[in-house]
């Protein structure tokens, strides 16, 4: 099945390298190009791209407005969204992510590596490399503001295999990596992994990470 992939961002260039890449792939097709963010989610609509490769900084309406207007809107439930910055952890990302992205690329990525994010993204998983998440948790995740009263509630739905799982998710485990760690097979880990998504509300893995967090259940420093 071919992927759709809508293009975000407000320099002509970048978006035509984009699609010339993007479009190299057997199984990937750019559906539309926005060069703001208010073109980008009425293309997301018109266009019923699977994936959107969204840019922060741009006219109109900025990348993190359109990814919440996007991900507010129940008819672009299945879309997902991949933010593009201008490096891997810039103060946007944690915001992009509470806003309900995906995951987040650097502009400097190798194009091997954007092709895969793609999928990556479109099968439903986030992409949250471990550098990705040190980061957040830096210079984002410490915030006072940050409500962890609400903890208990928050995680009360969750066995304690599932709280496991959730801070080892929220280190930057993969499934592979998390069965390792807990010597089980990585579908079981896999399924301890979508069931706390489901129990917590969270789309993908990128919302778990930022769940644990918010939540207390992992705390800056690596203590949990």
């Amino acid at each position: 099945m071919t992927i759709r992939v809508l293009l975000a961002d407000d320099q002509t260039l970048i978006r035509r390298g984009f699609r010339v890449l993007v479009d190299s792939a057997a199984d990937l097709e750019v559906v539309g190009e926005a060069a703001n963010g208010r073109e980008a989610v009425e293309l997301a609509r018109s266009c019923r791209a699977d994936v959107i490769l969204m840019d922060i900084r741009m006219p109109e309406l900025d990348g993190l407005a359109a990814t919440r207007e996007i991900m507010a809107d129940d008819g672009l439930a299945g879309v997902r969204v991949l933010i593009l910055t201008t490096f891997e952890v810039d103060e946007y990302v944690f915001e992009a992510l509470r806003a309900g992205a995906s995951g987040f690329l650097g502009k400097s990525v190798e194009p091997a590596e954007l092709i895969d994010a793609i999928r990556t993204v479109a099968s439903g998983d986030a992409l949250l490399s471990p550098k990705a998440v040190k980061g957040l948790i830096d210079r984002f995740l410490a915030q006072p503001e940050l409500d962890q009263a609400a903890a208990p509630a928050v995680l009360a739905a969750l066995t304690e295999r599932e709280r496991e799982v959730v801070g080892l998710v929220a280190t930057g485990l993969s499934n592979d990596e998390i069965a390792e760690r807990l010597v089980v097979a990585p579908m079981t880990a896999k399924t301890h992994v979508n069931r706390a998504m489901m129990k917590l509300g969270a789309r993908d893995r990128a919302q778990l990470v930022v769940i644990a967090y918010q939540s207390g259940l992992v705390r800056v420093g690596g203590s949990s």
